[in-house]
């Protein structure tokens, strides 16, 4: 089971970068967002989905 969540995350992980890299973000927005993202997978996301670029 734990297998399988951790696939999810990944997914979403890097369904969220590449959100990020389309984003119209300054180049260092991007690559902060895309750090977290990678630092730390699960709150990355999550913050991301709440304030990433392009959330108001």
């Amino acid at each position: 089971m734990k297998g399988i969540i951790g696939l999810l995350i990944l997914i979403a992980d890097i369904y969220a970068i590449v959100q990020v890299i389309k984003s119209g973000a300054k180049p260092v927005e991007k690559l902060l967002w895309i750090l977290l993202i990678l630092i730390l997978p699960l709150m990355g996301l999550i913050i991301w989905f709440f304030a990433g670029p392009g959330r108001k």
